[in-house]
């Protein structure tokens, strides 16, 4: 199959989850634009020397990724917020306001706003996750071992289980 055949399809088929993506990996509009056009560029440049060692489905993810990860990287110094590793997430300000009803949306952005804190591989194992990505294919597009992403997957949901706890319950004290 040809590299612009391989890209059309793929394309077609995870063009979604690469805008959930991207829009998990940066908050600005416009930058959220650019990193897209870059996977969806590095996508179809890889899709050359793709030979079918892996599915489609893992190379695309594979290739996204890494291009966020380097996004991430390479705009870290312009961020405000720090990247922090699992260990560090638990000692981070729940965010958000404490009126109102605790919505799905408002529940939504304090998800993507704990999920931009990650470091890049913590991010895409979530990421991926989020997408239905089971372990193994998870350990296949990161190179970490499926027990590795199935205890940081446990632990980002732990995690993120106590944070909304913490900020149900002031919510509903009215703290």
């Amino acid at each position: 199959m040809s590299q612009d055949v391989l890209y059309q399809e793929a394309a077609g088929v995870y063009g979604a989850a690469l805008e959930r993506l991207a829009g998990s990996y940066e908050a600005d509009r416009d930058k959220r634009l650019d990193l897209l056009q870059d996977i969806h560029l590095a996508i179809w440049r890889s899709f050359e020397g793709f030979a079918g060692n892996c599915s489609v489905r893992t190379w695309v993810y594979r290739v996204a990724h890494n291009v966020a990860a380097t996004h991430v990287i390479r705009h870290r110094r312009a961020r405000s917020r720090p990247l922090v590793s699992l260990d560090e997430v638990d000692d981070l300000p729940g965010g958000g306001d404490s009126e109102g009803a605790f919505g799905l949306q408002q529940s939504l952005g304090r998800l993507r706003e704990f999920i931009q804190q990650l470091n890049p591989l913590e991010r895409q194992v979530i990421l991926l996750y989020l997408e239905g990505t089971d372990a193994a294919g998870i350990a296949e597009i990161t190179g970490i071992s499926p027990g590795n992403v199935a205890t940081k997957i446990h632990r980002i949901k732990k995690i993120l289980a106590g944070r909304f706890n913490t900020i149900s319950k002031g919510e509903r004290h009215g703290q």
